[in-house]
């Protein structure tokens, strides 16, 4: 039986303490959130009080944290309780520069270290289906597999340190302006004259197919699972999707790569959540596309 310390226990987070917990490891975990540490506890999770509390003897330590600066904190205030030569795994969705540092630090301290931020939303959490996209060195991500395997059903090495970061910054703006471009196309079917199911019939089978259209079709109707037809519930939040896409803009100006797309999509996500639907789906983009409130 592992000992695992689970830090941060929110939307995500939590599931996935809950999975540990059910595939028979002991599971201690800590959020700042009386809510999220209730329903944890009501999953299988003991809740302890405080990072440092639950880091102690622990064999693995799990994070998934909203930023680069609250992994580089919690980071600096767990490691000196911390058992020398734990795994720490980081899945969160941070900054490419912050999960360097990470990395550093652990290395710095004796620690294996894996920044492993995942892919497939709350839904994905709670059935244990997750996307893992991992960077670290070998050994590191030999002894995180076994853990990951448990709370997904894919699993990546995409090389090394900070290497999942870059990953998953890449494919949430493909996502983005995938999304985007799906939302635009559904609503010019509609003032052809075009049903969204007979739209959907032919872009599903057809060279427009992407993950936006068939799995998570914006429109309600033809995809009974997704958020646009229950009025739009994350689902993964508009205001998620605005911090990756944001984080992909940074990590191009850091580059010097050129992503145009990407950065038209961050500014529609913008407005998005300026508009005060930052809590709803990201594929409810479609309305103000159609220029209409949720």
């Amino acid at each position: 039986m592992t000992q695992i310390a689970f830090i941060g226990l929110g939307n995500m987070g939590g599931p996935m303490a809950a999975n540990l917990a059910k595939a028979g490891h002991a599971v201690r975990g800590f959020d700042l959130s009386p809510v999220s540490r209730e329903a944890a506890a009501r999953d299988g999770v003991s809740i302890g009080a405080s990072n440092t509390d639950i880091v102690a003897g622990a064999d693995v330590i799990v994070t998934m944290l909203p930023t680069g600066k609250h992994v580089l904190a919690v980071l600096a205030e767990i490691l000196p309780r911390a058992k020398k030569g734990a795994l720490i795994v980081d899945s969160s969705t941070i900054d490419f520069d912050s999960a360097k540092k990470a990395h550093a630090l652990a290395k710095e301290h004796g620690f294996l270290f894996v920044d492993a931020p995942v892919s497939g939303g709350t839904g994905g959490a709670k059935t244990g289906t997750l996307t893992f996209m991992c960077g670290g060195d070998d050994t590191a991500f030999a002894a995180a597999r076994p853990l990951l395997e448990n709370m997904g059903k894919r699993i990546v090495h995409c090389g090394g340190a900070a290497a999942g970061q870059a990953a998953k910054i890449c494919n949430n703006m493909i996502l983005g302006a995938t999304m985007i471009a799906t939302c635009e196309a559904f609503v010019l079917g509609e003032k052809l004259g075009l049903t969204p199911q007979a739209l959907f019939d032919v872009v599903s089978t057809s060279s427009g197919q992407s993950w936006s259209t068939t799995a998570y079709c914006p429109v309600p109707g033809p995809v009974p699972a997704a958020p646009s037809n229950n009025g739009y519930k994350p689902g993964f939040a508009s205001a998620l999707m605005l911090k990756d896409l944001r984080l992909s803009q940074e990590a191009a100006a850091s580059v010097g790569a050129t992503t145009a797309m990407g950065a038209l999509a961050t500014q529609l996500y913008a407005v998005h959540n300026a508009w005060g639907e930052g809590g709803a789906d990201f594929s409810g983009i479609i309305n103000l596309i159609r220029g209409k409130a949720g």
